[in-house]
């Protein structure tokens, strides 16, 4: 079990670094426009990754 949590993990960890590795300015315009938003906005974006994080397990599964 732990080691599918590592998999999943160290996979988190490539395909977050992937997009600053690649297109170093487009990240950093994106990232200074994700600080400008509100608390809501942000908790909405984050909602919407957790759910669709659990919509893609359930369809793995």
């Amino acid at each position: 079990m732990l080691n599918y949590w590592l998999l999943g993990f160290a996979m988190m960890l490539v395909i977050e670094g992937l997009i600053p590795f690649l297109f170093p300015d487009i990240w950093r315009t994106t990232f200074q426009k994700l600080v400008s938003l509100t608390d809501g906005q942000l908790r909405f974006i984050g909602m919407t990754a957790m759910l669709s994080g659990l919509l893609i397990l359930y369809w793995i599964k």
